[in-house]
């Protein structure tokens, strides 16, 4: 296990130190050189095709397991396979700016349709009695449920990549937890490749966090967000003891960030969905905590903005990480903890939107 985190470590931080150090002739295709978006809380222009990153640390990663059972490295490897139109149109989109939502989240549709041809990951229980008996007895529900887990989680992941090792740290954070658990039951399959998928997330975050000399981009977004749904799904229907919740649990921020927003413009500014608006959580307090504590507009300050705000967000993930690590077979709990999540959530949300910001978030000035 030690081989497979520094393998996919080192592979990712070294694919990434070469994309930054090489960015000038690249970055005409690879940048991100919008500045002026609502969502875009950025202070110089950066490749973001992060993504490449985090793939040559799962290739890298993958390497360990070819001393393992060949079932095992070839379920691995068709997991990699799933990915790719995900992971592939995602990074189109990074290089050309060219491919539509629509397209993308048909990408993730396909990769969740050959998770579950090849993989058999299909949602098969949900701890709700009538849901349960209807995805068994219906199986069009069930991979249904499925692909919309899958694509709706791929673009949450996607929806708070919005400052310098917020979705990175997150999603580690998230990858820890399944990497526990599937120790806890066994799972040498999913235990191995999200070890290898944190590896590579990590040794991304290092050239992200703080300084943000790469960016993740809609391809590694999608790739990371595609495993995240893929090793939940995996972990409850290869192991009856994991409780269904506990992947639900596990994703709730990106997952509740995205439903709210949704409600939010559509219901309360009646506006398109898709349309980007400065006003999740992690903007919020960038904007109306972070800019405050440390005044002037040269890169640095910036930079120096962008990188206190993220470890509020972490702290606010782990709410969720925590309990699955806990009570991951245990469904009320978890059931509880979730409730309590959305509840921390709007709190939070509501005051500072109201700009009753509690003490313990509000950074001196500086």
């Amino acid at each position: 296990m030690i081989w497979i985190l520094a393998l996919s470590f080192a592979a990712a931080a070294l694919a990434s130190f070469a994309i930054v150090v090489s960015a000038g002739w690249h970055k005409r295709w690879s940048a991100d050189a919008d500045l002026s978006g609502p969502q875009k809380m950025h202070a110089k222009i950066v490749p973001r095709i992060g993504g490449l990153s985090i793939a040559c640390g799962l290739l890298a990663g993958v390497l360990p397991l070819l001393r393992t059972e060949t079932s095992v490295l070839q379920q691995a490897l068709l997991l990699l396979l799933c990915a790719l139109p995900a992971f592939g149109l995602g990074l189109v989109e990074d290089f050309t700016k060219a491919v539509s939502p629509r397209r993308r989240l048909f990408g993730a549709v396909v990769s969740g349709l050959l998770a579950i041809w090849l993989l058999n990951a299909v949602l098969v229980r949900t701890s709700m009695g009538f849901l349960d008996w209807a995805i068994t007895a219906w199986f069009p529900l069930a991979v249904f449920l499925t692909v919309f887990y899958v694509a709706g989680l791929v673009n949450a992941v996607n929806l708070i990549d919005g400052l310098n090792g917020l979705a990175s740290m997150s999603v580690a954070l998230m990858l820890a937890a399944l990497c526990y658990v599937a120790l806890q039951v066994n799972d040498v399959l999913l235990a191995s490749m999200a070890l290898a998928t944190l590896g590579a997330t990590l040794g991304f975050f290092i050239w992200n966090y703080p300084q943000g000399l790469i960016f993740l981009g809609d391809g590694g977004a999608y790739l990371l967000g595609f495993l995240l749904a893929e090793f939940g799904l995996l972990l409850v229907a290869r192991n009856p003891s994991v409780s269904p919740f506990a992947p639900l649990v596990l994703v709730a921020y990106p997952v509740f960030e995205t439903v709210f927003t949704m409600y939010r413009r559509k219901v309360l500014q009646g506006r398109p969905v898709s349309q980007p608006d400065g006003v999740h959580l992690h903007t919020l307090i960038y904007r109306r905590q972070m800019r405050w504590a440390q005044r002037g507009r040269n890169t640095a300050t910036q930079i120096h903005r962008n990188s206190m705000t993220s470890p509020y967000l972490w702290a606010l993930n782990s709410l969720a990480v925590l309990p699955v690590a806990l009570w991951w077979d245990h469904t009320t709990a978890l059931v509880i903890s979730l409730f309590a999540f959305f509840l921390v959530y709007l709190w939070l949300y509501w005051r500072i939107v109201r700009f009753q910001t509690p003490a313990w978030i509000s950074p001196r000035k500086g």
